[in-house]
């Protein structure tokens, strides 16, 4: 049977694992190698790893860092972070990384999407999207390139559809008002893009509980759930605990998404 993805996102700075909040404030909380080490243990089903740096900088993957990941993980294991051109996706693939994340270039040079997928194949081309309310205009939801700090004018459907249509394989929305708040996801913004596609979708950006999750697959079935805090931080206080639900836990929620989807009339993705 088909399952929703429960996702931990790690946020990759100089070298060490952070968390930020709406993009910005970023907490060390430990190595990333390590974190990938715990996930093992905990059968995590898929790892977003994401250098928050590199495109802001102007600078290549740190391919170095990919390796080392990619030899460590034992899950599927998706990398965004500075990738620009076909051949660095080619490179980071070659690494062991199953899914490659492309954001600004996907805004700056929407032709990577299909010439990447038609390289090394769309299963393996993810297009993320950073999307804020607090933009040019704050009724309007707008997609955001460089940690959020340069506007684009798109909306995200359309800029979700415009990844479908070139082919991606994958599309994840990523709320930048609700990053690090552990205050749930944005519900409206992950429905509109739902609606608007086909492609699997996962969301990301404000989950603070597995209640957050299981609501979520609640309302759309078969999707991506990501989370960054949830998984690396434990109770009110956000001690520094890398986490993810256990078995039964995850049973649980998978049954929820079963429900979902003979609500809805069928699994929509993957």
């Amino acid at each position: 049977m088909l399952r929703p993805r429960i996702i931990p996102c790690l946020l990759v700075k100089n070298g060490g694992l952070v968390k930020t909040v709406q993009f910005d404030q970023p907490k060390y909380v430990g190595d990333p190698i390590n974190a990938v080490r715990i996930f093992n243990e905990k059968e995590v089903d898929e790892l977003i790893v994401v250098d928050i740096d590199a495109t802001v900088q102007s600078r290549e993957p740190d391919y170095t860092l990919i390796k080392n990941l990619a030899t460590e993980c034992r899950m599927p294991l998706c990398y965004g972070g500075g990738v620009k051109t076909v051949d660095q996706i080619e490179r980071i693939i070659s690494l062991g990384v199953e899914k490659v994340a492309i954001s600004s270039a996907a805004v700056s040079t929407p032709e990577l999407i299909s010439e990447a997928a038609a390289r090394v194949g769309s299963q393996s081309i993810v297009v993320v999207m950073d999307v804020t309310k607090n933009g040019r205009n704050s009724n309007r939801y707008e997609v955001c390139t460089h940690n959020g700090t340069r506007s684009t004018g798109l909306h995200p459907v359309a800029c979700a559809k415009r990844a479908q249509a070139l082919g991606a394989g994958e599309v994840v929305v990523n709320s930048i008002d609700q990053d690090g708040t552990m205050q749930g996801y944005d519900l409206d913004l992950i429905r509109e893009v739902r609606e608007s596609i086909s492609l699997p979708l996962t969301a990301l950006g404000g989950a603070g509980s597995l209640k957050d999750i299981a609501g979520l697959i609640d309302l759309f079935g078969i999707i991506g759930a990501a989370a960054g805090s949830l998984f690396v931080f434990k109770g009110k206080y956000r001690a520094v605990l890398i986490n993810y639900p256990s078995r039964a836990e995850k049973d649980g929620i998978a049954s929820v998404a079963s429900i979902a989807s003979v609500a809805s009339g069928g699994a929509s993705e993957e």
